[in-house]
């Protein structure tokens, strides 16, 4: 890609909505600070090997301390709103029980500091650090962390319902499955292949149940909006060949039908409801179909896929290279259109069923650091965003209701599994001393923002 013309910025319908998203093991820290009780993450990045450079979140972004300097950079975004997770460790630090009263006042103090400085709160419930103490009972293949955190989302719902304007339950449910419980490069770490399927239904019971719970805290003049964060991938068969389409096809119900078909329509992909018949129960796809105030997408690229090679592969698909595009940091291929045609065919496949849709996350690792003037030139990064943003105004043009984008990071987090080796931010941190560096990209989104039509942000 090419520089981009700073004179002619994507224009989005006015009133949309632009934001920037974190979660709270990416960037909090303050791992046992104010009675906060051990996560799976906690655990995960303990063992050796778990993550690429050693690393954790222990320390993050030490957001926990500097969240009022986090809210004045998004404030000089000129952003509307602000997507982050409460650490459900740091309000029950056993799974169960009494709140603590720290983690909820430290929640009350970000909240009130990001309404200060002019965003309006997106809470994830559930972006991945389940307490240990709930998988030391079982975790998601244990039907009753359900119950558990039904009654976690009422206590934080009573909390903060009153300044909270969307509601997430979960975040990314297929990647919690995939990555956590069936390959286990994730936390838990658990290595279940196809076992691994209760997860995912127990994740979409704890969505609805969720929605269930928060919506009872509302009223008709406090109304509680509530929606997901889906991560969903357009997938290419490897070939025209019929064991590649076959394979194409079993992981697009995997990674993207599984979740969107049960919160939209209520019930799961015909091809796999023989895998999953044996935990749903009566009532079960009734509570995951919730009304969604908004479908939250999470997009990063599509995924080329192929039958296995090997004739000993334990799973009956692998994905491929996607070739002939330039790729991220993190190795992940740069595609627009797929954002495009994704939205467009959501549309067509759901129609009436399909709420507002916002762009809950979608970003890029680029490495970049400060040159010897403090400069952080991510130009590539730049691109990435002008592009998908256009993308998404030609979605709208098309007839999809998009209403928002949020940036996946505001900072440079930690990265999951691969620790601290890629960086996602607008704003480049040092993670040795915590100093902040507003990149390149950072001065474009707000000079973008500022140049929409009024009322956006």
């Amino acid at each position: 890609m090419g520089e981009t013309d700073p004179t002619h910025f994507p224009i989005l319908p006015a009133g949309f909505r632009f934001g920037t998203a974190t979660a709270a093991y990416q960037v909090e820290g303050a791992a046992r600070v104010d009675g906060k009780g051990q996560s799976i993450w906690d655990t995960f990045t303990a063992r050796t090997g778990s993550i690429l450079d050693g690393s954790s979140g222990e320390q993050a972004c030490d957001h926990y301390h500097r969240y009022t300097e986090d809210a004045a950079l998004m404030q000089g975004l000129g952003t509307g709103g602000y997507r982050f997770s409460i650490s459900w460790p740091r309000i029950q630090p056993n799974g169960s029980g009494r709140a603590n009263p720290k983690g909820l006042d430290f929640y009350d103090r970000l909240i009130d500091e990001v309404l200060a400085r002019g965003q309006q709160p997106m809470a994830t419930l559930y972006h991945w650090d389940l307490p240990q103490s709930l998988e030391d009972d079982g975790g998601w293949l244990n039907r009753t962390t359900i119950d558990r955190f039904a009654e976690y989302a009422a206590i934080v719902g009573e909390r903060f319902a009153d300044r909270v304007e969307h509601w997430v339950p979960v975040d990314q449910p297929n990647v919690v499955t995939l990555m956590g419980y069936s390959i286990g490069m994730h936390a838990p770490g658990r290595a279940m292949l196809f076992d691994a399927l209760p997860v995912a239904h127990h994740l979409l019971l704890a969505h609805g149940r969720a929605a269930i719970a928060l919506r009872s805290i509302g009223s008709a003049d406090a109304l509680i909006s509530v929606g997901c964060a889906n991560n969903h991938a357009p997938m290419m068969a490897a070939s025209r060949h019929a064991a590649d389409i076959g394979a194409t096809k079993l992981f697009d119900a995997l990674w993207n039908g599984l979740f969107q078909e049960p919160m939209l329509l209520g019930h799961y992909p015909a091809d796999l409801m023989p895998m999953l018949q044996d935990v749903v129960q009566d009532g079960d796809l009734a509570t995951i179909r919730q009304p969604l105030d908004f479908y939250g997408l999470n997009y990063y690229s599509p995924m080329k896929v192929g039958a296995p090679e090997d004739d000993h592969a334990v799973m009956p698909f692998e994905l491929r290279e996607l070739e002939g595009y330039e790729r991220t940091d993190s190795d992940w291929p740069v595609v627009p259109d797929a954002l495009r045609g994704w939205l467009e065919g959501m549309r067509r496949a759901y129609r009436a069923a399909l709420p507002p849709i916002i762009v809950t996350a979608s970003g890029c690792a680029y490495g970049t650091v400060p040159d010897a003037d403090g400069v952080v030139d991510d130009q590539p990064r730049i691109d990435y965003l002008d592009a998908h943003l256009r993308a998404v105004a030609q979605a709208i043009a098309a007839g999809v209701d998009v209403r928002g984008y949020y940036v996946t990071s505001l900072l440079d987090t930690f990265e999951w599994s691969e620790g601290y080796t890629q960086r996602f931010g607008l704003v480049h941190v040092d993670h040795a001393t915590q100093r902040r560096t507003p990149k390149r990209s950072y001065e474009w989104f707000a000079a973008m923002v500022a140049a929409q039509p009024a009322a956006s942000g």
